[in-house]
């Protein structure tokens, strides 16, 4: 094995120190904003030295924005708990109807099983405005506007082909003589399926769970078109600080800051599965 010479790994280490601050350094300033007023913020040229506060923090709390034409009432935390039950519940119903379906598709191939796979994936990558219409004016006929089952349904849009085509890929990866092994030790194919199968392919799951959660979790249009401010999540609700009196930086910053972090915390928290899930379903034998 070539060893790499100090100048190489010098300018590896200079290389991976540039790209950590292109893509780490909006994350650092968006933070600073946060514990800055508009006024800090707007000023030129920016400084990295100022007396931080709280207050943007505690606007978003309590629902109570001060601004120069008054005080305007937030729904921020309701937002917040909004993003948290459409995107956790849409992730869930796609994992019990997708996981046994990527599975079908990855052990028995039928006719038309590759023009289905495909059909259903061409809907993650669908423009929104195309379905928008119709499922609003369906949306309105059977009641299902405005609710939290029909944005979880229109959410399926998102999850369900994403988790499909990633746990399909893990379970082609997983040899079928283990399987074959197990049920010929008389196993019912549901307990093969339950006890063998998903097991293995756990790596695969979390993966394609968790990247279905940041998506679920970053959607905009369905929300903003199908519900209104009391079941928006904190991308919609996020519109609330562009007021007449202007644009409250602080508290987009704030409100950012506090938007990512369970996605962030989930995302550190299921490295490991994330890693091991996109790359041993990415090698086909």
């Amino acid at each position: 094995m070539q060893h790499m010479s100090t100048g190489e790994r010098v300018l590896r280490g200079i290389l991976i120190a540039l790209a950590l601050i292109f893509f780490l350094f909006p994350i650092f300033w968006i933070v600073l904003m946060s514990f800055q007023t508009n006024a800090q913020i707007l000023r030129i040229p920016p400084s990295l030295f100022f007396s931080p506060t709280l207050e943007n923090y505690t606007s978003l709390i309590t629902g109570q924005l001060k601004t120069a034409s008054g005080v305007l009432t937030l729904n921020f935390m309701q937002n917040l708990f909004n993003s948290f039950i459409l995107s956790t519940a849409s992730v869930a119903l796609s994992l019990v109807l997708a996981v046994p379906a990527a599975y079908a598709f990855a052990r028995y191939k039928f006719r038309f099983s590759e023009d289905i796979a495909f059909t259903l994936l061409s809907f993650k990558f669908a423009p929104p405005l195309l379905v928008l219409l119709p499922l609003t004016i369906y949306f309105q006929k059977i009641g299902l506007a405005n609710t939290y089952f029909g944005l979880i349904w229109v959410y399926q849009l998102i999850t369900l082909p994403l988790i499909l085509w990633i746990v399909r890929g893990y379970f082609e990866d997983i040899s079928p003589d283990i399987e074959h092994a197990y049920r010929i030790a008389g196993h019912s194919w549901a307990k093969t399926f339950f006890k063998i199968s998903i097991p293995l392919a756990r790596p695969g799951i979390a993966a394609a769970a968790l990247l279905s959660f940041i998506f679920a979790w970053n959607n905009f249009v369905f929300a903003l078109v199908l519900a209104s401010a009391d079941k928006q999540p904190v991308t919609v609700g996020a519109l609330a600080f562009v007021t007449a009196s202007g644009i409250q930086y602080g508290q987009i910053a704030a409100a950012a800051v506090i938007s990512i972090t369970p996605t962030l915390a989930l995302a550190l928290f299921a490295q490991r599965y994330l890693v091991e899930g996109l790359s041993l379903g990415a090698v086909k034998g």
